[in-house]
């Protein structure tokens, strides 16, 4: 692919594509190849989008991961049309299982390659993005590394109307970085993309990016935090777990669990009474400054919990337990801590309604059994 559109980037006085001379036998066949992945009848196959970057991929030769992987990246774990069902499942086996479920999906992993090509435009023309090389076992690799570094027990399980997908597409990503798709920054979408493909860090601006909607819009959903669980594992090298950690002391982790025992508090004293949560009115300054602000948000919970009719021991017991490692509320959190800090949040949320889902299922599962014990007697 060759343009020169200026003379700056003209030399040694040729013009136009003689810089860069291909013979018409090559730009024939290239262009052919290339228009076959991004409009031809296997499009949908071979053919992706990811922010502004139109992607192909392929691979050396005929493969099912060629004929699977635009789809699945798509897409997500979300069913994929036209697809085999049994053949989607053995390509999440893999990514699950790793390297001993490899070759039951390639007959040579090791041996054959992959490539991945990201293209964008730029003033009337097209510019290459990026473009990756490699064999199937490092595609495999990376992919089930980064579903490791985001995985995180899910807000919306498979027994919901809309499960959260476990293992979540790209767009999926970039579309928690900004209120309106229109929005999301276009130089996000291929160094994403890189990082999930070859292993490296996550783009710091995609971080960043979630942490600020969260401070916007005070949600704090499976994607979000897959995000910053994400960074916070690979790039900053710390220890994430997928669901709530009593054991974790940082300062930060702990406030975002106070935080959610808080609110949690609110909402059981008060129902359907509340108009504004205290994560509507303090989520980005009780993330940011917690000094300034759980001093007042733990008077306020003295004045629920009074008002509880149900758990008040257990959720008193819940709150000093977060409390007793912490000497002092810090004056700030810089952002990474801020990340630790919604971690934390979404943990103790998510506990707080696996044990009423739990609680509601044992229930239910007790009402028969007295039933049918009523009608023997």
């Amino acid at each position: 692919i060759v343009s020169f559109n200026e003379r700056s980037y003209e030399s040694y006085g040729k013009e136009q594509s003689f810089n860069a001379p291909v013979s018409e036998d090559a730009a024939f066949r290239y262009t052919t190849a290339l228009n076959a992945l991004l409009d031809g009848p296997l499009k949908e196959k071979h053919r992706l989008w990811i922010g502004d970057a139109t992607v192909a991929f392929w691979t050396d030769k005929p493969t099912f991961t060629e004929d699977i992987f635009a789809l699945f990246t798509s897409k997500g774990s979300s069913p994929i049309e036209g697809t085999d069902e049994v053949q989607d499942e053995s390509f999440l086996k893999a990514l699950r299982q790793g390297q001993q479920a490899y070759r039951e999906l390639e007959d040579s992993p090791d041996r054959t390659s992959f490539y991945l090509l990201g293209l964008s435009p730029n003033a009337a023309r097209i510019s290459i993005r990026f473009f990756y090389c490699n064999s199937l076992t490092d595609l495999f690799e990376n992919l089930r590394r980064h579903f490791s570094d985001i995985s995180i027990h899910r807000q919306f399980g498979k027994e919901t109307n809309k499960p959260d997908p476990q293992f979540p597409a790209v767009w999926m990503f970039l579309r928690e970085t900004a209120r309106d798709s229109k929005d999301i920054p276009p130089i996000l979408a291929g160094p994403l993309l890189r990082a999930i493909v070859t292993g490296c860090p996550y783009p710091g601006g995609l971080y960043s990016a979630v942490i600020r909607r969260i401070h916007a819009d005070r949600n704090i959903n499976y994607l979000r935090a897959c995000v910053i669980k994400g960074y916070l594992t690979r790039n900053l090298k710390q220890e994430v777990s997928m669901s709530l950690d009593t054991k974790r002391t940082e300062p930060a982790y702990r406030l975002g669990r106070l935080f959610a025992a808080l609110e949690k508090t609110q909402t059981d004293a008060l129902g359907h009474q509340i108009g504004a949560t205290i994560r509507d009115r303090f989520y980005s300054s009780a993330s940011a400054t917690p000094r300034s602000v759980f001093p007042r948000l733990l008077r306020t919970y003295q004045h629920h919990l009074s008002k509880m009719e149900n758990y008040k021991i257990n959720r008193e017991k819940l709150v000093q337990e977060i409390l007793d490692p912490l000497a002092d509320f810090p004056a700030q959190l810089n952002l990474a801590d801020q990340g630790l800090f919604a971690i934390g949040y979404y943990h103790q949320m998510r506990a707080f309604f696996t044990k009423k889902d739990n609680l509601e299922s044992s229930l239910a599962n007790q009402a028969p059994a007295a039933k049918r014990e009523k009608e023997g007697q």
